[in-house]
């Protein structure tokens, strides 16, 4: 005869690490790029993501924080990743109109072309013609 089940430790499930996640992605949003690094330094993972599969990398994006946008990357956050939609942080990035962090992104490696809408697609939508310029796509 076998004692009961161990329980549980999956730390998904943890409400402290669920509100340290929550935490995290508020700062990636206000783009407090020294804490979000140094929460990434302490092992938070790069490509945190969201239930909607938004990364730490996605929302920093999209609210065109550069400066964090690059600290990700710098700590292997993956630039192309999309979300549960197939939206990437390139593409909410052109649809913000923020310039700066599709540069950062594009240095990173991120494609143009990827994504549903892709950023290319986005940019023809609101008629951003330098960021059509930069992807090559004018």
């Amino acid at each position: 005869m076998t004692g009961p089940a161990p329980e549980s430790s999956e730390p998904a499930h943890d409400p402290e690490v669920l509100q340290l996640a929550s935490k995290v992605f508020e700062l990636a949003r206000q783009g407090d790029t020294e804490t979000v690094a140094a929460y990434v330094d302490a092992g938070v993972p790069a490509n945190l993501g969201n239930d909607r599969g938004d990364t730490l990398l996605m929302l920093a994006a999209y609210h065109g924080h550069a400066d964090t946008v690059r600290a990700l990357l710098d700590r292997g956050a993956d630039a192309g990743r999309a979300n549960d939609r197939g939206q990437t942080p390139l593409a909410g990035a052109v649809f913000k109109g923020q310039t700066e962090v599709v540069r950062a992104l594009l240095e990173a490696g991120a494609d143009p072309a990827a994504g549903q809408p892709s950023a290319i697609d986005t940019a023809r939508m609101f008629a951003r013609r330098e960021l059509l310029e930069l992807f090559g796509a004018a």
